[in-house]
C-alpha cells in the first residue's frame, strides 16, 4: 500500500518546475489526477466522504499549488546548502553578495535576488525567478529549519 500512495503523487511532481506559476485551469486539471489517485489509494468512492479530510488529514497530501510550493522550497534549500546539482545552484544569488545591498534589509533576512523576466507568461516560471520568490516569501524563521517546519506551515494555510 505505500508504495501505491507515492507512485499516484509522484507522477505529478516529475515536471514540477513547469507548473510553478502556471495557471489554475492547469492546476486544476492536476488536482482532478491528484483526486482520483486519492480515490484509487484509499478505496473510496467519488460522493463516500469529504475529499479534502482525505486528502489532507488521512493521506497527508498537499493539494497541487502547494505542493509545488514545497517542492521548490525544498529544491531551494538544497540548492543554497550545497545539496543540489551546481547548475542549479548557479542561477541564485543572494542579497547579501552584492555590494550595494549589503545594507539593506533582505540582506539580513537571507533573501535571495529575483531578476526580472521580460515575458510575464512564461518568464515567471523559470527556476531562477520562481525558486528565489518561493524562498523570498516563506517565514524568515523557517529558513533556518526548513524541511521540518515547511509542510506543516501550508497545511496550516487550510
Amino acid at each position: 500500500m505505500c508504495s501505491g500512495r507515492s507512485g499516484g503523487v509522484q507522477l505529478l511532481t516529475v515536471r514540477r518546475r513547469v507548473y510553478e506559476g502556471a495557471p489554475k485551469t492547469v492546476t486544476d486539471k492536476l488536482q482532478r489526477v491528484l483526486n482520483a489517485a486519492a480515490r484509487v489509494v484509499s478505496d473510496t468512492r467519488k460522493f463516500d466522504c469529504g475529499l479534502t479530510t482525505l486528502l489532507h488529514d488521512e493521506l497527508h497530501w498537499l493539494d497541487v499549488p502547494e505542493r509545488v510550493t514545497y517542492k521548490l522550497g525544498v529544491m531551494m534549500y538544497r540548492c543554497l546548502h550545497g545539496l543540489a546539482p551546481r547548475y542549479l545552484a548557479d542561477h541564485l544569488t543572494s542579497a547579501s553578495d552584492v555590494a550595494s545591498r549589503l545594507r539593506l534589509r533582505s540582506a539580513y533576512r537571507h533573501q535571495l535576488i529575483v531578476p526580472r523576466c521580460r515575458l510575464n507568461t512564461y518568464g515567471r516560471r523559470a527556476f531562477s525567478i520562481a525558486g528565489p520568490t518561493v524562498w523570498n516569501s516563506l517565514p524568515d524563521e523557517l529558513r533556518d529549519s526548513f524541511k521540518q517546519f515547511l509542510k506543516t506551515i501550508l497545511f496550516s494555510l487550510y
